[in-house]
């Protein structure tokens, strides 16, 4: 029995590195040696001043081994990059080689989900003793790991866009002051992102970001529009919409964006009170499960030990 399971383990680590090859394989074909060669040359120069800084921190170091092996195993597609590209963007990762870290890590993830499920699934009672069910418990494993990634990404842009929804309005009241003292959408832009360093560093981030693609020159609805598409919520693409509307036809965007400021803050206080509203019914159920079979042994309890001492003696 343990010489067949040694090589029924044999046999699933040899089919996991023969998966394992195929990527790799893939990966070096004409068209993947092309991209890799030309993602190479432009990240050349980063890549030997990143091997000369002798004091890199161990996750910078883990990120490039993970973004080699994702290189050299392409797990997202080419026609996938785009918007892969796009959502870690909408995490807050715009680093370049933030696609490669993300296919290395469901290659990482999977494989090593891979290799629990062959040490563990031997294990199983009854049914873990067939080679067909470990060869899909693997198979499972693998998939799953590959898909946990994007899972972990979605969790981030969900929490990522909380954020940024709740400090909203506290970055329109600052715009309004820093318009009414006579700065330009830029400057404002800028000394927002400034002050809500510490409060809140997503809404910072992106609106620094959008601030310096405002300084370069180029068509300023096309940056506000890029921070809206980022960032993916209804109460910015109002905001930039009101932006590039004022900037159009000439309105000032002062009192455009004390109107935005007074509607985001009352969509706030009509979801609070949505919350509330929606509490009653959601603590009807722990009530009735803990609450009030507490209250009822309390109240029934002593009642039944006198009713049993009574019978009892008689």
């Amino acid at each position: 029995m343990m010489n067949a399971d040694f090589w029924g383990n044999a046999a699933l680590l040899l089919s996991l590195a023969v998966a394992t090859l195929w990527l790799v394989l893939r990966g070096t074909s004409k068209r993947a040696r092309i991209a890799q060669r030309v993602r190479q040359s432009t990240l050349r120069g980063s890549n030997s001043v990143a091997a000369s800084t002798a004091a890199m921190n161990v996750p910078k170091r883990l990120a490039t081994r993970v973004a080699t092996i994702g290189e050299r195993m392409p797990v997202v597609q080419a026609e996938d990059r785009a918007k892969v590209a796009a959502r870690l963007a909408s995490a807050g990762f715009r680093e370049r080689r933030a696609v490669a870290v993300m296919s290395g890590l469901k290659v990482v993830v999977g494989a090593g989900l891979a290799l629990g499920a062959i040490a563990l699934g031997g294990h199983i009672p009854k049914i873990g003793q067939f080679f067909a069910f470990r060869v899909l418990l693997m198979a499972g494993a693998f998939v799953i790991g590959m898909m946990l990634p994007e899972h972990g990404l979605g969790f981030v842009i969900r929490r990522r866009r909380k954020a940024i929804a709740v400090a909203l309005p506290d970055a329109l009241d600052l715009l309004v002051i820093c318009t009414n003292a006579g700065n330009s959408l830029v400057v404002a832009i800028k000394r927002v992102a400034t002050e809500l360093r510490v409060i809140c560093p997503p809404l910072a981030d992106e609106l620094s970001v959008t601030a310096d693609e405002l300084s370069m020159g180029g068509d300023s609805g096309l940056a506000l529009h890029a921070m809206a598409a980022r960032i993916g919520l209804p109460s910015v693409r109002a905001l930039v919409t009101t932006l590039v509307q004022a900037q159009k036809y000439g309105t000032p965007i002062t009192q455009a964006l004390r109107t935005l400021s007074r509607t985001e803050r009352s969509m706030q206080m009509v979801a609070l009170e949505e919350k509330a509203a929606k509490l009653a019914p959601k603590m009807t159920l722990p009530m009735m499960l803990f609450i009030m079979p507490t209250v009822a042994l309390i109240a029934v309890g002593p009642a039944a030990i006198r009713l049993i001492a009574v019978f009892r003696h008689h």
